[in-house]
């Protein structure tokens, strides 16, 4: 990498994450080393980018602007140079936040074909149920699950999960087996975040709305851990199939209330806006969406 570009990766990240150690370590050099490219670049210019502070720095009103228009110029030649290589030659590294369990569960059991396609492109999975910032994290995307909240970033739905009730075959010998929404107000019900949570849950039945008002001795802040307490047989929980496929292939967890439908869950690529995004982001997106709906025609007849 030429000086100059090692300048302008040093500055992007430094203004990006606020810290000069951090880009020191992404870029496997010393913390002076980063504070002289980063003042090198600012003499060359003769304008002051960045603000330091025993705890950060911040971009300048100069530094901000330079910073769009510098991280653009690398996320352009990044893509110019796996252009000309072909789409089947990307290299450099893919950087994708997601949460550990929909990392774990659906997107780690896929990506040795997508390594294989792409051999000589890395991929870093930055593993976090926070949604944290994108661009701090250095991210080139990151896959969301559930609404969007408004941002200036770029969005790809990727696919949707139908929603399920769920329970144990233990949970149901035992206690029964709902038949109706309003039965479930005879049962413990696992309470989760989003749409499994806490203010009763709306299922659907020929165009018409029924809703339950559910209880229990479990609250859980973790799609992951609403799915574990229904496995150990805690109660009835509403879960998207991407998070409970295994359990209910090992029929260790049954579906009920199959006659009602809830709203699905909405896998999203997100990626810094401004620009279109990188080839490699696009070819990572498409290839997971391709396996997702793959996956869920093949999940599709078998309940057929």
């Amino acid at each position: 990498m030429s000086d100059r570009l090692r300048e302008l990766t040093a500055f992007v990240r430094a203004g990006e994450t606020g810290s000069f150690s951090r880009v020191a370590r992404e870029l496997g050099v010393s913390q002076p080393s980063i504070s002289r490219m980063v003042a090198g670049l600012e003499a060359r210019l003769g304008v002051k980018l960045l603000l330091r502070t025993t705890r950060r720095v911040t971009p300048t009103d100069a530094g901000r602007v330079f910073l769009g228009r510098a991280r653009q110029v690398l996320g352009d030649l990044d893509d110019a140079e796996n252009a000309a290589r072909g789409a089947d030659s990307l290299r450099g590294t893919l950087r994708v936040a997601l949460s550990g369990a929909f990392g774990i569960r659906e997107v780690i059991p896929r990506l040795p074909g997508f390594a294989e396609q792409h051999p000589k492109l890395g991929i870093e999975l930055l593993m976090s149920d926070r949604n944290e910032d994108l661009v701090a994290q250095g991210a080139d995307m990151a896959l969301r699950l559930g609404p969007l909240a408004d941002s200036g970033f770029g969005a790809r739905l990727l696919g949707t999960a139908p929603r399920l009730a769920v329970a144990s075959p233990v949970y149901l010998a035992r206690r029964g087996t709902p038949q109706t929404p309003a039965d479930l107000a005879r049962h413990d019900c696992i309470l989760g975040p989003g749409l499994s949570g806490r203010t009763g849950w709306r299922f659907m039945r020929s165009g018409r709305a029924a809703s339950a008002a559910v209880k229990g001795p479990i609250k859980i802040a973790s799609a992951d851990g609403v799915v574990a307490c229904a496995k150990a047989g805690l109660g009835i929980a509403l879960a998207s199939r991407w998070m409970c496929r295994a359990e209910l292939e090992a029929e260790e967890l049954v579906a009920i209330l199959s006659d009602y439908q809830l709203d699905g869950v909405e896998l999203h690529a997100v990626y810094p806006g401004g620009r279109r995004p990188s080839l490699k982001v696009r070819a990572f997106s498409d290839y997971l969406a391709a396996q997702l709906s793959s996956a869920c025609s093949r999940n599709g007849q078998r309940a057929r």
